[in-house]
């Protein structure tokens, strides 16, 4: 398994497709690995520790089958291996309850899903210059 610069969780299959379009638009050399539910997301990410591996930063939608968002936060921040890794709740609630909650289970950001696929672009450049071209330049 290639090791993904982005692993994102996402259940709705249409966003995820526009997610993989605006990646590749904003920069076409990311890997971006999609997982459609929170309990093949913790298997995954389980084997990226256990192959000493990890993804640059990972994308959690909140709600999911299964496993929620918030769940497997809580696990990744329980796994010393990956608990380093920035995780951004991306999701459709911009409900100040959800937000709280995500900040306290260790989330490193909590981003509203924009409407419509330019401005996805812009919110995936933005968390691209920010995470990449900053963050991870500074680690």
């Amino acid at each position: 398994m290639k090791t993904p610069d982005i692993f994102y969780v996402e259940d709705d299959i249409d966003y995820a497709f526009f997610m993989q379009s605006a990646v590749q638009e904003v920069k076409d050399s990311l890997n971006l690995t999609i997982v459609e539910d929170g309990a093949e997301a913790l298997l995954k990410l389980q084997r990226f520790a256990e192959s000493k591996t990890k993804p640059k930063l990972i994308l959690l939608d909140l709600n999911l089958p299964g496993l929620s968002g918030l769940d497997l936060l809580k696990f990744i921040r329980d796994i010393p291996y990956l608990k380093s890794i920035p995780v951004i709740l991306f999701s459709t609630s911009d409900n100040p309850d959800d937000v709280k909650a995500s900040m306290e289970f260790g989330a490193n950001a909590y981003l509203t899903k924009p409407d419509g696929y330019d401005n996805l672009v812009k919110c995936v450049h933005s968390v691209h210059d920010f995470w990449f071209n900053q963050h991870l330049r500074l680690n």
